[in-house]
């Protein structure tokens, strides 16, 4: 092993690519670019997609099932997440609020949803759509205090904050690599002129 080449030796690749030293001018030209090419409204209209289609599984899982399904809070997430990172490209926090509220908001119509379905299954004097357009403020307040349980409370944070990470697309290490200080500026000049 005498003839050592750092370059195959991946944790000296990975301790010098943790160490760049960024150019602020570099980098900040970069995010300005970055930011030009961000679609909140998209972005926003993508979450809605993403929070309705979500809750309408939600449903369907719950009609299928005859159960309320907590984790499907995650699955929303998710969606939300993936469908505003893709469509909206941004970069600011913005992106990942409008994300968290999106899956929160498809959460609860999902749970509302699943609640007044096994409701007007348990009734037969009501059905679904009779429930539904028949819903009061206190009607809500009853239906989410009995679908509502600590373990579905946690499957609605896991889904906000996967959601709030994944609306953000991560300036990742190989665009950092590229925004690095020259380490010989004057080398450069003298190639240039050579």
């Amino acid at each position: 092993m005498e003839d050592y080449d750092q370059d195959l030796d991946f944790e000296y690749v990975d301790q010098r690519a943790a160490k760049l030293e960024i150019d602020p001018a570099k980098y900040q030209h970069y995010v300005d670019l970055r930011r030009t090419h961000q679609q909140l409204s998209p972005a926003i209209m993508a979450g809605v997609v993403g929070s309705t289609t979500g809750a309408m599984a939600w449903l369907g899982l719950t009609v299928f099932t005859n159960l309320q399904v907590g984790w499907m809070a995650a699955g929303i997430g998710l969606l939300v997440g993936v469908m505003i990172r893709v469509t909206g490209h941004g970069i600011d926090r913005v992106f990942g609020i409008a994300g968290a509220v999106l899956t929160l908001t498809g959460c609860a119509a999902g749970t509302l949803l699943a609640g007044c379905w096994l409701l007007s299954a348990q009734t037969a004097e009501a059905g679904f759509a009779d429930m539904v357009l028949a819903l009061t403020p206190g009607l809500v307040v009853e239906i989410f205090k009995a679908m509502l349980s600590p373990m579905n409370i946690a499957y609605y944070a896991i889904g906000v904050v996967a959601s709030y990470r994944l609306s953000i697309r991560r300036i990742k290490r190989s665009e950092l690599a590229q925004l690095t200080v020259d380490p010989h500026p004057a080398d450069d000049a003298e190639s240039y002129a050579a």
